[in-house]
């Protein structure tokens, strides 16, 4: 008979994806809340959504390398106490420095979905494992639909630190699910931690944020920001350097030399800067009071709920991405759904007056974005050997956090060049500049999109039906649709080819 643990496996594990869309849903809605709370800037409290992205960019490839080990159960717990930790450092009124702190102890909760897709992996039977890690990709989804407006109700009713005091409520539940659910993995082969390549991407990231957040009010010719700027591409050279020399690298770089991987690569950096270019911008825009002239002044909670659409668009493209990749072809829908975007972002341009507006926005740029990241995973799966899929998946998993913390960076600093000194608000004008970059960063993403070879050229592209004509697009679906079920020991396995969320 099955054990009351093992019938609780599932829905445990459902749980822990639910506690990283709480995670998230702490982020964009509050930095108004935030600013105001703790006395500081918006711009500076941007850095409590910047610093969680920073954060899970580094942390999701060095959990993914241990959780690959004997000790994901010991990953997943210990992240989760962490995250409990975070919550509560965020909670307390100690300041702005620890609620940083703690923002930068939640980031590492965004790694715990791939590691609660491997642990359904292994455990579960392969006919029972499929469905299971749809469920919990889509759990990433619907729950930070619902934690927007959950957490800004909160916020509204009880303060900024209510709603991280929630987070410690459910990180809790979270972690007694964790420890009482996720099995040992003794049987799996050990591997080694890439200790300097995670300081050097760490660095390297920080030092590039930091120029840009605050390349306005230090200038952007003076020494610090242009020392800051070169130290970040140096040290994303010795780390690119370091990456393809150690035995054990965090990401395997070398798989770029595909032109496949580096132009998908290149195009998730790209969405991950356009996507929180829009999402930081509109949550502050909801807030702004209405006397500024342009400003909707809405509640925290309504900040929330305009960012459900974008959630549900998200959702919904999941869906309906089979449906095109057979209809239209695999390599149309990507430059398509940059175009989509494209027009998303021309209309908050200059059509952003009220909610209607900016929740119909907010719904097509969902339906872009998840259309982007559900078909992305299917040409790294078509591009690279069977073996190299987790680790290609695992690169862009990385590259797209940093697109994150990057677009989070920039709509602070673009904001910031259009507010007045001494005035607590930027001009109208400050958003129409954060639509029309947003809308530059969409053009080259599509231009990319295009350049993306559907196969591989050479004798290791890979054999079978999908090589005739015509006939690559159900492949390219069944890729994404059934993924690998078991992974040989000691290899890198994230499972992020059903990691096409966008909200995640």
């Amino acid at each position: 008979m099955e054990s009351a643990r093992s019938r609780a496996l599932v829905p445990c594990l459902a749980f822990i994806c639910l506690v990283t869309a709480v995670i998230g849903s702490l982020g964009a809605p509050l930095i108004p809340s935030i600013a105001s709370m703790d006395h500081v800037s918006v711009t500076d409290a941007q850095w409590s959504l910047t610093i969680t992205q920073l954060v899970a960019a580094v942390a999701t490839p060095v959990m993914g390398r241990l959780g690959d080990g004997p000790h994901r159960r010991t990953v997943v717990v210990g992240t989760l106490a962490l995250v409990v930790v975070g919550c509560v450092l965020a909670a307390l009124p100690l300041g702005f420095a620890a609620l940083l702190v703690g923002r930068a102890l939640q980031g590492i909760g965004l790694g715990l979905t791939p590691l609660t897709i491997a642990v359904a992996r292994d455990v579960l039977p392969a006919a029972r494992a499929v469905p299971v890690i749809a469920l919990l990709s889509i759990t990433a989804v619907t729950g930070v639909g619902l934690g927007y407006p959950l957490t800004g109700l909160i916020a509204q009713g009880g303060g900024v630190r209510a709603a991280y005091w929630f987070g410690v409520a459910v990180s809790v539940l979270g972690l007694a699910a964790a420890a009482w659910v996720v099995p040992a993995a003794r049987h799996r082969a050990r591997v080694r931690l890439d200790g300097v390549g995670a300081v050097l991407l760490a660095v390297a990231t920080a030092s590039l944020l930091v120029a840009i957040s605050e390349g306005e009010s230090w200038g952007w010719a003076s020494a610090r920001v242009d020392g800051m700027i070169a130290a970040s591409v140096l040290l994303f050279a010795g780390w690119v350097w370091w990456e393809l020399r150690t035995d054990h690298p965090l990401v395997t770089l070398r798989l770029v030399r595909d032109r496949a991987v580096l132009t998908a690569s290149v195009a998730a950096v790209l969405a991950g800067v356009g996507m929180y270019l829009l999402l930081s911008t509109v949550t502050r825009l909801v807030q702004t009071p209405a006397t500024t002239g342009y400003g909707l002044g809405r509640t925290v909670v309504v900040a929330g709920l305009a960012l459900t659409p974008f959630s549900l668009g998200s959702f919904l493209a999941n869906r309906l991405t089979p449906v095109l990749v057979r209809r239209i072809s695999p390599q149309r829908v990507l430059p398509m759904s940059c175009l989509v975007l494209l027009a998303a972002m021309a209309l908050f341009t200059a059509w952003r007056g009220n909610m209607a507006q900016i929740m119909a926005v907010m719904f097509v740029a969902g339906l872009g974005v998840g259309v982007i990241f559900a078909v992305v995973p299917g040409f790294l799966v078509r591009a690279v050997p069977a073996h190299e899929t987790g680790s290609a998946m695992s690169f862009n998993q990385v590259l797209r956090y940093i697109g994150y913390a990057v677009g989070s960076a920039l709509s602070a600093a673009v904001l910031e060049a259009h507010t007045a000194e001494g005035a607590a608000f930027p001009t109208s004008g400050g958003y129409s500049a954060v639509g029309l970059l947003s809308c530059g960063v969409w053009l080259a993403a599509a231009v990319v999109a295009v350049a993306v070879p559907w196969r591989r050229r050479g004798s290791s592209a890979r054999p079978g039906p999908s090589a005739r004509p015509g006939s690559s697009a159900r492949p390219a679906v069944a890729a994404q649709a059934r993924p690998r079920v078991r992974a040989r020991p000691g290899e890198h396995d994230d499972l992020h080819e059903l990691d096409g969320t966008a909200a995640e």
